[in-house]
């Protein structure tokens, strides 16, 4: 148990039995009543987002969620196999549960695990990747110019939009939480 006054971005609390993530949250002291916390939570099961307001104090259950550095190893045709870094224990994931983290995982790539009393919760990448582009149209000179994009396929078949100027076999930095290109890694 925690109070409102505790709560912290990426704690997970068990609100009548379900388990959300807290995005944001903020304390609020209005001149006339009682201070309450307004608070922005996402459900980790169906990533679901909801805004829900607490009186400041108010008693909130929290879950306890293991966080592991996993190291991802392969996908089986069913499903996505970790590879705990500390005891070398092996786990099955469903896609569901590791999502559009998917678009980003390359074999032996670290990740985060989440787990709460044994069941997976979700997958936790870095906020930027860096992975090679495998296909994209050749750019022309003078495309550096404008700010017109082009799509582009990664190594892991993932496709985002990238500059004119980025070609074939280039090594891009995506942002994982949006896909959205970074800039060019130099090598």
């Amino acid at each position: 148990m925690a109070t409102t006054n505790d709560l912290k971005n990426g704690m997970v609390l068990n609100i009548e039995g379900q388990l959300w993530a807290v995005i944001e949250f903020q304390h609020v002291k209005p001149g006339k009543g009682p201070a309450f916390v307004r608070t922005k939570l996402k459900n980790v099961e169906s990533n679901k987002t909801v805004d829900k307001t607490f009186n400041a104090g108010t008693k909130v259950e929290t879950a306890t969620v293991d966080r592991r550095t996993m190291q991802y190893l392969y996908n089986d045709g069913s499903s996505y196999v970790f590879m705990d870094v500390a005891d070398y224990e092996q786990i099955e994931i469903a896609p569901e549960i590791v999502g559009n983290a998917a678009n980003f995982l390359l074999e032996n790539q670290e990740a985060v695990v989440a787990t709460n009393e044994g069941r997976v919760l979700f997958i936790e990448l870095p906020a930027s990747v860096e992975l090679v582009v495998t296909f994209t149209e050749p750019g022309l000179a003078g495309d550096s110019a404008t700010g017109r994009t082009k799509p582009a396929t990664l190594e892991t078949d993932h496709e985002i939009q990238v500059p004119l100027f980025i070609n074939q076999g280039e090594k891009v930095k995506v942002d994982t939480r949006d896909s959205s290109y970074m800039g060019r890694v130099k090598s």
